[in-house]
């Protein structure tokens, strides 16, 4: 060990994002964030992951807070981090595919606004889908880290992930991350992955999983001993379960070795003790469910993220069927593989969850069909991996010609048309962007500000079309 060239790991810290998006549905407000600020900002992290996500969503639709005004106030608290936030590609932080001008845009704010570092993914590993927010990101001068939604499958050899690396290096990205999202990564074939990865490329390696399946801690020890550069944690009051392995348990891991972060565990406990009590609020008020933050071992068994498994679970329940989960289970596979075994990811396995529900509760495979299934099948999301079962998609399309070629190539400019069907609501450019996003909770946002405006000065209220002072 003594031989081995010191390589201090990176941590990025993912308490104001991913953790409470994983445990809270991503209830956490601005207020509670603001106060620990100054002290993260002292740590050293290789970022903090603060926005993106659900994060934009949530805020809007359920804290009733301006996600863009929440980025402005982190900016000013992190003087000394960088700021990273998480972006579905075309998808952006919505549910659906937005033209060109509009993914630019929102690149071009989030960064006006304080994010350092973008790290984007598709749901289908369908790089076509990421070159428009990549390419912005360089333009802008931000950093562009790609996320490969790791999962497994016979499409999914060694092979693949060192070809879509160099794809990647090719993009122009700066990094690239291993996005784990159902916890599938194992330690040894973390050291596998790693290690084809490095030979592949020479962009920096970062990995991030959640604790669902229990080997996660193990995952990130061998990875970074295989040469990974930086892993995703949170500070243990909001850690483990379906969050992250704890900020301050890979910090002591790695402590006296080569690959020590260097991080200050009093810092650290300072961080955790701000956290500590809420957590205890959370589990009162019943927002945090013990039930998340155990280990759950079917998600090795049957491949599917621990979110996946409690949607199929209450769709069951709906429908009064729920002596069927063990056959849903075993659907969930053969419906993945009809439809080009896609990563399970945000929105693939909602799409093929659901459908395999369906083809159980009607006794009969494909017998009625989910539009979004349609969609997959018929290439609005992209390209899978693998080809879809001709028969299935003949099925779900018809005679439709399938699309073949970028799904945002069909998608005509937008944001001059969004901006017109707004114009009364904006007081800040990025409020287009809300509108682009979610057009009716964003509405509702903007009639809740404007309320709440004219009760703090009333002579507000007289301003023409609410076009209020920034």
């Amino acid at each position: 060990m003594s031989e081995q060239v010191k390589k201090p790991v990176g941590i990025t810290e993912t308490v104001l994002r991913d953790a409470h998006q994983s445990l809270i549905a991503t209830r956490m407000s601005t207020e509670q964030m603001l106060p620990i600020i100054d002290k993260m900002d002292k740590v050293g992290y290789h970022s903090v992951e603060c926005w993106g996500g659900a994060t934009f969503d949530a805020s809007l639709r359920f804290l009733k807070e301006d996600p863009w005004d929440r980025l402005r106030k982190l900016r000013d608290g992190f003087k000394n981090t960088k700021l990273q936030m998480l972006l579905r590609g075309q998808n952006l932080l919505g549910y659906r595919h937005y033209a060109d001008d509009v993914v630019e845009y929102f690149v071009q704010k989030s960064i006006a606004n304080g994010i350092d570092i973008i790290r984007i993914f598709d749901a289908l590993n369908d790089l076509r889908n990421l070159e428009t927010s990549v390419k912005a990101c360089v333009k802008e001068g931000g950093h562009a880290q790609i996320a490969l939604a790791y999962t497994l499958g016979d499409a999914y050899t060694l092979d693949y992930w060192k070809d879509i690396a160099k794809r990647i290096e090719d993009m122009g990205a700066n990094s690239i991350c291993i996005k784990d999202m159902a916890g599938l990564l194992v330690p040894y074939k973390a050291t596998e992955l790693v290690t084809a990865l490095k030979e592949a490329t020479s962009l920096p390696i970062q990995l991030h999983t959640h604790y669902t399946s229990g080997v996660a801690s193990m995952t990130y020890m061998k990875a970074v001993e295989a040469g990974c550069d930086v892993i995703d944690t949170a500070i243990s009051p909001l850690a483990l379960g379906t969050s992250q392995p704890a900020t301050e348990v890979m910090v002591e891991t790695f402590k006296g070795t080569p690959y020590d972060s260097g991080l200050d565990q009093n810092l650290l406990a300072e961080i955790a003790d701000y956290f500590r009590p809420m957590r205890e609020v959370w589990l009162e008020s019943g927002l945090l469910n013990p039930k998340v933050m155990g280990v759950n071992i079917k998600t090795l068994l049957y491949q599917v993220p621990g979110g996946m498994l409690s949607n199929l679970v209450s769709q069951l329940k709906d429908a009064k069927a729920e002596d069927k989960y063990e056959q849903v289970l075993e659907e969930v596979p053969r419906v993945r593989k009809d439809f080009g075994e896609p990563p399970l990811v945000t929105p693939s396995s909602q799409i093929v969850g659901t459908q395999a529900v369906l083809n159980v509760l009607m006794g009969e495979r494909y017998k009625m069909i989910t539009k979004e299934s349609k969609a997959l099948l018929h290439g609005e999301y992209g390209q899978t991996v693998k080809p879809f079962n001709a028969e299935v998609q003949k099925k779900a399309c018809g005679d439709e010609e399938p699309i073949t070629c970028r799904p945002a190539d069909k998608i005509e400019p937008e944001l001059t048309k969004i901006e017109a069907e707004m114009a009364q609501y904006k007081q800040q450019d990025e409020d287009v962007l809300s509108y682009a996003l979610f057009p009716q909770v964003a509405k509702e946002f903007f009639e809740y500000r404007e309320a709440q405006q004219t009760k703090i000065d009333p002579s507000v209220a007289d301003k023409k079309n609410g076009a209020y002072p920034v």
